[in-house]
């Protein structure tokens, strides 16, 4: 239940009961779409509820009676549990209803530059674990590569490529399967992104909206990051989506050249919009000596952290 109560990103309320009848009393005045219980709490009287979807906890091996329902294993990380869970009830809730999320509107950042090797995807994971220790941010990796599996040392079983599946799918419960494969760099949650280049570049503009306005009306974030690459459709059309967007730069002449195309172009194609969104940054570069997830980590406390809590503090609100 502590676990649960830190997690800022579940879209529901969380309760815990001691007792299988303490459960039954609350049940009589209040409605219960997931009940994740015991094998050994099981009872009559707990199957008799009206539950949207009920799950075993299970040590291993449970009595064969209960076979009809799901189950999860139990001793594994409390962030697996949630996120089976989750996957479980998304798989088999027929659509989505709609509830009310109870949040402030979202902010959509988006992080991009027509310039290489200027701590782009850096800047946008540090500022994600800034912010998120106040918020529920969610940050999303758009580029052709992204090297996380490398760098994390991790083996995704799924990904962002399986997340745009579920939203071409007709009452695929976007957001219960989001939050089923969700992970967390301390405070911060992302989707692993997708493995091949070819799944971000054929996702349609259409669908990437899609998706965003999926996360931005029915999920309980408030701030949504896109780390966007050159492999997206209709680029410009994404950033405008945005409500505010980072352009880190570098200071030599050819980067120069190459950001004055992208805001000509801006114009061009009537994107001007996007230029008042824009923030021009220079981040500074950083060294650390781990690596993994402690190389992420560590950018929170590095000159480029300082310099992102700078950068929060001149901004409104």
């Amino acid at each position: 239940m502590e676990y649960l109560n830190q997690r800022r990103n579940l879209p529901f309320e969380v309760q815990a009961f001691t007792s299988a009848e303490i459960l039954c009393e609350y049940a009589k005045s209040q409605p219960i779409e997931i009940l994740l219980i015991s094998d050994k709490a099981m009872c009559e009287e707990v199957r008799q509820l009206k539950v949207g979807k009920l799950i075993i906890l299970t040590e291993g091996v449970h009595n064969p009676e209960l076979d009809q329902y799901s189950s999860i294993y139990k001793y594994q990380s409390s962030d697996q549990v949630i996120r089976e869970v989750m996957d479980c009830y998304g798989a088999e809730k027929a659509a989505h209803e709609g509830s009310p999320v109870m949040k402030k509107s979202t902010s959509v950042i988006g992080v991009y530059s027509p310039v290489g090797r200027t701590q782009k995807t850096s800047f946008a994971l540090t500022l994600g674990q800034i912010l998120a220790k106040d918020r529920a941010v969610l940050y999303l990796n758009l580029e052709s590569y992204s090297g996380f599996e490398q760098i994390l040392g991790e083996t995704y079983e799924r990904n962002l490529s399986d997340l745009l599946y579920f939203v071409r799918q007709e009452n695929a419960n976007v957001i219960h399967r989001l939050s089923g494969m969700v992970l967390p760099i301390q405070n911060l949650d992302y989707v692993p992104p997708a493995l091949s280049p070819m799944d971000i570049q054929c996702t349609s503009c259409g669908e990437w909206l899609a998706l965003f306005e999926e996360i931005v009306r029915n999920s309980t974030y408030e701030v949504l990051i896109l780390d966007l690459g050159d492999g997206v459709q209709e680029l410009y059309q994404i950033l405008d989506y945005c409500t505010r967007v980072y352009v880190p730069v570098r200071g030599d002449a050819l980067s120069a050249a190459k950001l004055a195309q992208f805001e000509n172009l801006l114009r061009m194609w009537d994107y001007e919009g996007v230029l008042e969104k824009m923030q021009k940054i220079k981040p500074p570069f950083h060294s650390t000596n781990r690596t993994g997830k402690g190389y992420i980590e560590d950018l929170v406390w590095s000159e480029l952290g300082d310099y992102v809590r700078q950068l929060q503090r001149k901004e409104p609100g």
